[in-house]
Parts: C-alpha cells; structure tokens; sequence
C-alpha cells in the first residue's frame, strides 16, 4: 500500500507541516506521543473516509495505527477484503 496519502496527513495535521518526507515509515506515532488520543480519533476518521475502510477498537489497541508500516499493513488488509 501507498501511504504517501497518510504521511501527508500527518506531517499536515499532527507535526506541523514538516516535509511529509521526513517521516519514516517506522517513527512511532501513537506509542511516542506524536498523535494524542484525539489524534487517534482524527487519524481513523481520515483512513475511512479516504480508503473506504471501518478500523475497529481492537486495531488501534493492537498497534495497527502506530507507524506507517502497520497503517499499511492494516490498509493492504482491509483492502484486500473488499
């Protein structure tokens, strides 16, 4: 999966317009602190809405959202199931 459209948002939404770029695919993002749990809530309602997919509780507990590698992994899932 192509998260470029995810290392957007987040460089956009949650560190200040830092050059998407810069964000590797293993920076930890909810486990360091760089999305807060209202940020977890923002983050989910973007990957739905963009990749018509539903993330459930136990996802975003389990870590699937924590660096871009797992948010690929977990989208590559979900679209496969489609």
């Amino acid at each position: 999966m192509n998260v470029d459209p995810v290392r957007e948002f987040i460089a956009r939404e949650f560190l200040g317009g830092t050059d998407p770029a810069a964000l590797e695919s293993t920076t930890p993002l909810i486990s360091s602190g760089v999305i807060d749990s209202v940020g977890t809530l923002r983050l989910v309602l973007f990957l739905e809405e963009t990749f018509a997919v539903e993330i459930g509780a136990t996802e975003i507990a389990d870590g699937a959202l924590d660096t871009l590698a797992a948010i690929g992994l977990l989208l590559d899932t979900k679209l496969a199931g489609k």
